[in-house]
């Protein structure tokens, strides 16, 4: 199956569609790659180089796949960090020419805007993200901060967040997963749909640095679910129990960057599976 994926790109390490694409590669999908920044590594490292696409340039690679019947027949599109606003309105008309070609071609948002109670995007693009991305979206993944953005009420328990993600489902989209929430014992990533409300917990990873990525795979692993037809608590499970396997041996290696190559073969079949309970 072939993916449009509108995201950023590093030269080192895996955020972005340097994460995505090898994911959903070594899924046994097509992606057809549009970045919409290089930079030279994760802006969170103490030395990063790069900048943002040209707007225009991301729209003329996107206007060029369009006349060449690429986006036609592109079966789910997949975005991300957009770097500039305008990008993303380059970005809406492209995922309106894949929908154009097949209606039931799924549209799944990240909405990266910030964590951990900080933007880092630049102007427009919360409101891009909030306004016609969410609304255009058959699946939205906000982190907690950016669940609290979209829905415009803070999330501090699981009631929170089913709530929170039941105020963007009525702008559109059929599924949400809301990622980074607080568990027990360690992290939830929840699952919320019109009808129902699933969460899995995984265990808390103590990495000495911050690492990167994980929602750029999490997003990449959860829509190759869903195109394989599996609802939304088979399809949360997999991608989380794949995600933490990753992370899993990103830790044991002792890196800051997703050990996203050596891991691979977790992408299709983690060592260690978490199930997703229904919550409310």
């Amino acid at each position: 199956m072939t993916i449009l994926s509108i995201q950023s790109a590093v030269a080192w390490g895996h955020v972005g569609n340097s994460a995505a694409v090898f994911a959903l590669q070594r899924l046994g999908h097509e992606v057809v790659a549009v970045d919409t920044v290089q930079f030279s590594n994760h802006p969170g490292h103490p030395v990063w180089a790069g900048r943002s696409h040209d707007p225009a340039h991301v729209a003329e690679v996107l206007e060029g796949l369009d006349a060449g019947g690429v986006l036609a027949g592109c079966r789910a599109a997949l975005s991300g960090y957009l770097g500039q606003a305008a990008s993303g309105e380059a970005m809406l008309a492209a995922v309106a020419r894949v929908k154009a070609a097949d209606r039931s071609a799924p549209y799944l948002c990240d909405p990266v805007m910030g964590d951990d109670g900080r933007l880092y995007v630049g102007p427009g693009i919360p409101e891009l993200l909030a306004g016609p991305a969410v609304a255009s979206a058959d699946i939205v993944t906000p982190n907690r901060f950016e669940l609290e953005l979209l829905a415009g009420r803070s999330v501090a328990t699981m009631a929170d967040a089913v709530a929170a993600a039941r105020r963007v489902l009525a702008r559109g989209p059929k599924l949400v997963v809301a990622t980074s929430l607080p568990g027990a014992d360690g992290i939830v990533c929840a699952a919320i749909t019109a009808e129902g409300a699933w969460a899995v917990e995984t265990p808390r990873l103590d990495f000495p640095e911050a690492v990167n990525g994980a929602g750029d795979l999490l997003a990449a692993l959860l829509l190759d679910r869903v195109l394989r037809g599996a609802e939304p608590p088979r399809a949360l499970a997999e991608a989380v129990s794949s995600t933490w396997a990753v992370l899993e041996a990103t830790l044991a290696a002792g890196r800051r960057e997703l050990a996203l190559v050596a891991a691979q073969d977790q992408l299709a079949a983690p060592s260690r599976r978490f199930e997703a309970a229904a919550v409310m």
